[in-house]
């Protein structure tokens, strides 16, 4: 049976050692006002809720405020609308920002499900903590978040449209109004709820451009393990470059000997057949800090271990470009996909190094192949419900 979004979540976050003990009030999303909007806004049809250039969110946000010497504000539920913030904000200035990205699902059961909330709750922990933001109970997050959906879930992903989706947003920021750089010691939280186009099945398959020979998107010893604002503006550039070649997305490569890392902002994996002819699915590790913890990631290689370990090894290690060059020049490349909340899991069928093509094997017309489709498919059977499964969580809605 499907875990209900009542029932606390089982969460561990590690909280950095130079992290002062935060003193004042925890935040409790059993304290929240709810202000409802005077001023409800007409739900649009897909295509034109992706069609402009601002993204367009549901009737209300949550917002929560923090001071050091405080503690947490009673959380609100309030109309959607602009933040206030003064010019000398921290985050204006020092990138005192971090974020999460989740989806919410309209199952086809008719109920609403988000995708293990508690993993993006302690995420957005270990990212605040990383930039010297407060701190909050990875549960209490999740309730705030079930709160919001309560609200605007039936509006928003009526029962009528089961296999949509919206995309929830958990931001902190820091406010404090002081130039100098310091931990701030105002910030906020707020949490808003959005329309995302689908982006998983671009025609043909997704094309990736290996990274600028003078760029990289993270550095041992550095922050690309946490989902913070500076992890990306940097990277626009070089994907704007890529864009107007005809590609979808970098691929960040790292090192001197190019070890391959991420899929723009997604984890990248490859299935091929190794040179003693066992089939191998492999991803980037964790250990050396260099990519995103992805909640889809954690995700695929759970499932592959458990529904496909007899016939497909699992293997999270450090591999470089030129190893995914020899592995089809040698037709031992099988598959390849992005995997992350955006892109969700979207086959790869090219990449191209230095000007040399690396043909991708997929399904019909840039489809996923046969690994890629099953991970995908079990997946979405999860969130939407054709599946119970623990990570599945039901959120309750006012009707």
């Amino acid at each position: 049976m499907a875990p209900s979004a009542t029932q606390p979540q089982n969460t561990t976050t590690a909280v950095p050692a130079s992290k002062q003990k935060q003193v004042g009030q925890p935040l409790e999303a059993s304290k929240m006002i709810y202000t409802y909007t005077t001023s409800p806004r007409e739900v649009p049809d897909e295509a034109t809720a992706n069609a402009g250039d601002e993204t367009i969110c549901t009737d209300h946000m949550v917002v929560a405020t923090w001071k050091a010497t405080t503690g947490w504000s009673a959380p609100e539920l309030k109309p959607y609308g602009p933040l206030t913030l003064m010019p000398t904000a921290s985050c204006l200035h020092y990138a005192t920002e971090c974020f999460e990205g989740q989806k919410v699902y309209r199952g086809y059961d008719g109920k609403l499900r988000v995708f293990r909330p508690d993993r993006n709750a302690a995420r957005l922990n270990m990212s605040a903590g990383r930039i010297s933001l407060p701190q909050a109970d990875p549960n209490e997050i999740s309730k705030l978040i079930y709160a919001l959906l309560a609200v605007d879930g039936a509006k928003w992903l009526p029962k009528d449209k089961p296999g949509s989706f919206l995309y929830l947003r958990p931001t902190m920021i820091g406010t404090q109004p002081t130039i100098g750089l310091q931990a701030p010691k105002e910030a906020i939280l707020y949490i808003i709820l959005c329309y995302m186009p689908t982006q998983d099945t671009p025609p043909g398959g997704m094309r990736l451009l290996s990274s600028p020979q003078d760029m990289v998107r993270s550095w041992v010893g550095g922050f690309g393990f946490a989902k913070v604002g500076a992890n990306y503006g940097p990277t626009v550039l070089a994907q704007q470059d890529a864009a107007q070649l005809g590609f979808h997305q970098i691929l960040w490569l790292y090192g001197e000997q190019g070890e391959c890392t991420e899929a723009g902002g997604s984890n990248f994996f490859v299935v091929w057949r190794r040179k003693d002819g066992k089939k191998e699915l492999i991803t980037a590790p964790l250990d050396d800090r260099l990519i995103l913890d992805g909640v889809t990631r954690r995700s695929c290689l759970e499932l592959v271990k458990e529904r496909l370990g007899d016939e497909l090894e699992v293997t999270e290690r450090k591999y470089t470009i030129a190893e995914v060059m020899e592995a089809a020049a040698e037709g031992r490349l099988l598959e390849s996909f992005a995997a992350g909340t955006a892109w969700f899991i979207c086959p790869v069928s090219k990449i191209q190094h230095r000007e040399h093509d690396i043909t991708v094997p997929t399904g019909p017309g840039g489809s996923p192949g046969e690994v890629t489709g099953k991970i995908k498919g079990w997946l979405s059977d999860i969130m939407y419900g054709r599946t119970e499964h623990e990570w599945g969580v039901v959120v309750s809605e006012r009707e």
